[in-house]
């Protein structure tokens, strides 16, 4: 018996997102999710069943197979890569940016500089090109708090409204990049099951088109 295609989506704001987008595709889940404490979940299309995981994790269980379609944020990607992964649409949704941010007036100009935050590949990469070395601190939420208490300089992190940065006498200074979620696809699964595949990717960019 064929195995059912397997779709890993990613928890919180994503996924509250992406359901929408997969009901006017014609996935949609049997049950709850936001409820359900469960991890896999059927669908009302037999061929497909849902996995709901840390964002993180997406990339990692699409690469080794074990789910054959995620969707993910772009910052995930940029950190962590997507060698064996295809990504053959933006949803469009979650939008957001990655940015540098300090303290209002802030003013660099050393060679070395502290930055706080999760994107430790990213960070490093984007102020090497700048000919800066910094020293990322990897902190994995309140990054705001870092420059107050005087544990870096600079934070780099995801900005959508900028309210958390300003409550906390910050502000954004340059934007790394925009981010939006995006869908990856094993490329193992991409040849095994092309039509099964073909079908949720076309049903999905018909969705993000009309809305």
């Amino acid at each position: 018996m064929k195995q059912p295609l397997t779709l890993a989506l990613t928890k919180g704001r994503i996924l509250k997102e992406t359901l929408p987008l997969l009901a006017q595709a014609g996935i949609e889940p049997l049950e709850d999710v936001h409820v359900s404490r469960k991890l896999i979940f059927e669908t009302n299309n037999p061929a497909i069943r849902m996995i709901i995981i840390r964002g993180t994790d997406v990339p990692t269980y699409v690469r080794h197979g074990a789910a054959d379609i995620g969707v993910v944020g772009k910052d995930i990607l940029l950190e962590h890569g997507a060698e064996g992964l295809y990504e053959p649409l933006d949803l469009g949704i979650a939008r957001c940016r990655l940015m540098t941010a300090g303290p209002v007036g802030w003013i660099g100009g050393g060679a070395r500089i502290r930055v706080a935050s999760k994107y430790e590949n990213i960070t490093r990469q984007y102020f090497a090109e700048r000919g800066v070395h910094a020293d990322v601190i990897k902190l994995y939420g309140a990054m705001e708090l870092a420059p107050l208490m005087d544990l870096a300089d600079l934070i780099v992190d995801i900005v959508d409204t900028g309210n958390t940065l300003r409550a906390n006498g910050m502000e954004p200074l340059e934007e790394i990049a925009s981010i939006s979620s995006r869908l990856i696809v094993n490329k193992a699964a991409m040849r095994s099951q092309f039509s099964a595949i073909e079908d949720v990717i076309n049903g999905l960019s018909a969705a993000v088109r009309s809305s």
